[in-house]
């Protein structure tokens, strides 16, 4: 941009927070493409804006590169300050600004659910909360901790893991032959009997390993007094295998109770966070972040952004949070936590302890995650990679386009996003190209990118169908790659010109592998395997399986689909009722007016329609 233009925007934006309120509240930044760049919150507005436009300011190396793309500002004012820190909040979530700290995660972590509040309880995996009554324990991360407990209790407790409904008589299936489920449905257990297995996998869940083999050691005793020696067997066994668990867990400090644990460790321009999921004492997951390019910003602000973050829907709250830091915003944090969990949320910094000793145990391990280099080895290969593709800044993320289609037919495109060393499947596309006729590779990309990019934007689409592909906003990639040569590449340049969206982009051609760039430079070799080359293939084709899976499904859907769904009119019962009576489709066409319009939920004029559609179907098969 040329310095004059900079010097204007930069005066405009000067004026324009001189007129901004004194209040609490959110503002954000866009840049010339209106993508957010960063979104904040203050308690005085028109002091927090001043200072980030005044020549005279000191800004840290992050935040003055970010102001040099800030094309325009919005601000909202609100009532106080903690309205504003729950908007901020919401606003990071939909728009993930590059500017903020983002966590670059997408995955729901795996809770087991255990329906206590149904007559025939059941225990189940879910990735959403839900307040309904029911019971979560979790997160498991990684998850094969719970697998292994969920198969335990199966083979254990023999509760169903069916969807049917148990309070209608009916025949017992498999699992009951194999002995994996008790048949609660055919009436072979009786409701206190099975509601006493409830109590004791519920007890297994939370930990409470003594209380539990108290309990099942009283009833083999029971059971062989009664001389029922098989069952008092089958207790002994279920009594032998809690031992070999509760030997295996990782008890921390049974008096902890349920606590996270978060713990950072800062080196140059990245930071490692690194969170203990601690349930009932006993240690059940970590997970680490990696986060890039914070230099300037304060360990408390760090905190609040992964507490919120990783809050927000991913785990509920336990009763305590101890981090190795002091978060920005304690207060609100707490007070928003505990909305969430329904119960009190206390934040606090430990300083001696088991608390501590797990503080110090958190941070250790961030420590250690650091010097692996992992976020290093990131940065390095973005670096690569703007070298090597003559791009006009370091890409922060990557976003591809495929095209999956045959002849034309089933035609769809498809989208991936990688960013912070991996993808993230949350800002994944696929777009069905229904409007474009024929075998035009060129006219699909276009709509792919024009359709895909109006998404990022907010824009409203034109067409109900495009309404449906609407999901939560992500941010525009800084480099794009078209699975493609030059004509590809070209067309999708047109596309995001005529959208306004200025990014690096380029295409990655088979057969030999090779990068067509714009700048009137001669294709870039990635057949030479070297870290680069392996990326960019790497995500090339991720977007080419992705764009593929989805194109089979269709074409699996058209192949099996029925000629009647296509008929106005008929639905489900009527296309089974034609079915039913007269055997095939074939039948159908060869029958009068007067057989079908006899049918029930039928008459003359659809009968008529029928008719003519089918053939009409069978006139236009070559």
């Amino acid at each position: 941009m040329p310095v004059e233009a900079r010097q204007t925007i930069f005066k405009n934006l000067q004026n324009k927070s001189r007129t901004v309120s004194e209040k609490p509240g959110v503002y954000l930044f866009r840049d010339k493409n209106n993508r957010v760049l960063y979104v904040g919150k203050a308690k005085k507005l028109r002091s927090r804006l001043r200072g980030y436009f005044q020549k005279s300011a000191a800004l840290d190396p992050r935040k003055s590169a970010m102001i040099k793309q800030v094309s325009d500002l919005e601000f909202t004012v609100t009532d106080n300050e903690r309205e504003a820190f729950v908007l901020e909040a919401n606003l990071i979530k939909q728009c993930k600004p590059r500017f903020n700290i983002l966590l670059r995660d997408d995955k729901n972590y795996p809770y087991l659910k255990l329906t206590v509040n149904e007559h025939w309880p059941r225990l189940e995996v879910v990735r959403k909360i839900q307040k309904d009554g029911a019971r979560y324990y979790g997160p498991y991360v990684p998850a094969g901790a719970m697998w292994e407990t969920l198969s335990f209790i199966r083979n254990y407790y023999a509760i169903p893991s069916c969807k049917y409904s148990l309070d209608k008589r009916m025949r017992p299936c498999i699992q009951y032959q194999i002995k994996k489920c008790s048949g609660p449905c055919a009436g072979l257990i009786e409701h206190p009997a099975y509601l006493s297995a409830i109590h004791e996998i519920q007890l297994l869940l939370e930990g409470k390993n003594k209380g539990l083999l108290k309990l099942l050691r009283k009833k083999m005793r029971t059971l062989s007094d009664e001389m029922r020696f098989e069952a008092a067997a089958v207790i002994r066994d279920r009594i032998s295998a809690i031992q070999k668990i509760t030997e295996s867990q990782r008890i921390v400090a049974p008096h902890l109770g349920d606590v996270d644990v978060i713990g950072l460790y800062r080196k140059g321009n990245a930071a490692v966070f690194k969170i203990l999921f601690v349930r009932n004492g006993i240690m059940i997951g970590a997970r680490d972040f990696f986060i890039r390019n914070v230099s300037g910003e304060y360990d408390g602000h760090l905190f609040k952004n992964v507490i919120e973050q990783l809050y927000e829907k991913k785990i509920i709250p336990p009763p305590e949070i101890v981090c190795s830091h002091i978060p920005e915003d304690g207060s609100f944090l707490s007070a928003w936590l505990s909305d969430k969990r329904s119960a009190k949320v206390h934040i606090s910094v430990p300083k001696k302890g088991t608390k501590r000793k797990l503080i110090e145990m958190a941070i250790e391990n961030a420590r250690v995650l650091s010097e692996q280099g992992q976020a290093v080895r990131v940065d390095t290969l973005l670096r690569k990679i703007a070298a090597v593709l003559h791009l006009s800044h370091i890409p922060e993320d990557i976003g591809a386009f495929d095209i999956s289609n045959i002849s034309g037919r089933a035609a769809v495109g498809s989208f991936v996003y990688w960013a912070g060393g991996s993808f993230v499947k949350d800002h994944y596309r696929h777009i069905k190209m229904e409007a474009i006729k024929g075998p035009d590779d060129y006219a699909m990309m276009r709509e792919m990118i024009k359709r895909t990019f109006n998404t990022f934007k907010g824009q409203e689409p034109e067409s109900g169908e495009q309404k449906s592909e609407i999901r939560k906003l992500v941010e525009i990639p800084d480099l794009i790659i078209i699975d493609g040569g030059e004509g590809q590449l070209r067309s999708a340049k047109r596309a995001l010109d005529t959208a306004g969206i200025s990014v690096d982009v380029v295409s990655i051609a088979k057969a030999p592998d090779r990068a067509f760039l714009l700048r009137a430079k001669p294709p870039v070799d990635l057949e030479d395997g070297t870290d680069v080359s392996l990326l960019l293939r790497k995500i090339r084709d991720e977007a080419h399986r992705f764009a593929l899976t989805y194109h089979r499904k269709i074409r699996a859907r058209k192949i099996f689909a029925s000629p009647l769904e296509n008929i106005p009119g008929i639905g489900k019962k009527r296309r089974f009722a034609l079915l039913k009576h007269f055997g095939s489709i074939e039948a159908i066409q060869h029958s009068s007016t007067e057989e079908i319009a006899q049918l029930k939920g039928l008459n003359r004029p659809l009968a008529e329609k029928i008719l003519e559609l089918l053939k009409r179907r069978d006139d236009a098969q070559p």
